[in-house]
């Protein structure tokens, strides 16, 4: 069974040094997980002395540890292995409109523990919610919350951004400029002729040692993707697909697309980090 992962907070501390992140404690070192984690590991989840677990920075760095003291809020680790795990060859980022209820937190949740490595929230045309002032904030932070819950979840090292919300002319120019970089954009869409399994997917960057390409997965809201939506952004050089004979939920056509592309993408072949 895999370690359970912790998000490491700024600070910490090991052997008298301190420092902000983990790239201060090589195995050996005693890291201390206090603060809201800490809490979690030792007063929620009760974790005691001899068990293992993670503490990953967000950004790739891994630190493998077992517990040695446990005192209420504040968790006394020992390093036993560093683990550095790569960045994406290739940037996979779901394009989620707003929706109603909680159906976009769903989306970007399974999304998250999937493998997409970002998430943008688009305030499509058809869109019910609205985000603006106070509840724009308040919005993005659920979005955070739940995007940092479930990369915790999935036991992952690298915490997938969230980027403040767009328009649709918004979306338009980030497309230009994705496809204009090497990336793709890819508009899930119900009328579609070419299946997601068949779009060309951009050269990863490990095989021409070029910067990430990046692939946007666009999701529309209940009501769809407008025609004037999908026309603007095909004319910025984005293309439609469908996932299969089945129209699916915003909450689910996202996950879904995210996983299949993962999958063509060989992110699933080797063996857990």
């Amino acid at each position: 069974m895999s370690a359970p992962v912790f998000l490491a907070e700024a600070g910490g501390s090991s052997d008298g040094a301190t420092a902000s992140g983990l790239a201060g404690y090589p195995a050996g070192s005693l890291y201390v997980l206090d603060g809201a984690e800490g809490r979690h590991a030792g007063v929620v989840q009760r974790r005691g002395v001899g068990e293992h677990v993670d503490v990953v920075d967000g950004d790739g760095l891994r630190l493998r540890c077992v517990i040695e003291l446990v005192e209420a809020a504040q968790v006394s680790l020992r390093v036993e292995e560093v683990v550095q795990e790569p960045a994406p060859d290739v940037v996979v980022t779901l394009v989620q409109a707003l929706a109603k209820g909680d159906r976009d937190e769903m989306a970007i949740e399974a999304a998250t523990e999937v493998g997409a490595d970002a998430v943008v929230p688009w305030q499509a045309e058809r869109s019910i919610v609205v985000w603006r002032g106070d509840r724009a904030a308040k919005s993005r932070a659920r979005w955070l919350a739940t995007v940092r819950a479930a990369t915790k979840q999935a036991r992952r090292a690298r915490l997938p951004r969230v980027d403040v919300a767009i328009d649709t002319r918004g979306l338009v120019e980030r497309t230009r400029e994705v496809v204009a970089s090497g990336g793709a954009v890819i508009v899930l869409h119900e009328e579609a002729s070419a299946p997601l399994a068949e779009v060309p997917l951009p050269v990863p960057a490990s095989e021409d040692g070029s910067r990430a390409p990046e692939v946007l997965v666009v999701v529309g809201p209940e009501g769809g993707i407008s025609d004037r939506e999908v026309e603007a952004l095909t004319e910025a050089g984005a293309l439609t697909a469908r996932l299969g004979p089945h129209v699916l939920r915003t909450s689910t056509a996202g996950p879904v697309a995210i996983a299949l592309l993962v999958q063509r993408l060989g992110r699933w072949d080797g063996t857990p980090a």
